[in-house]
């Protein structure tokens, strides 16, 4: 089962960037900003200003699975904890 990459434009903080994610995590996306009721590029930028040095495509990606954790109840991992 392999998803293709889709590569999408957007503005964060006034300057246009690229963001290469699989499509179930650009649906994901979508449907979390719905529910937040603010547009994916706001969402983008809260991740964006939330990520440090992660990747942003990498932050969107744990974003959107931490998001599904939450809502069916499996506890999330402590972003600090070493294995």
């Amino acid at each position: 089962m392999g998803f293709a990459i889709v590569k999408r434009s957007v503005s964060i903080a006034g300057h246009r960037t690229s963001i290469s994610l699989e499509e179930p995590f650009w649906t994901s996306l979508r449907e979390i900003a719905e529910r937040d009721r603010v547009s994916v590029q706001a969402l983008i930028g809260r991740i964006d200003a939330e990520r440090g040095d992660q990747n942003l495509s990498s932050a969107i990606r744990v974003f959107v699975l931490t998001d599904l954790r939450r809502r069916v109840g499996t506890p999330v991992p402590d972003s600090t904890a070493s294995d």
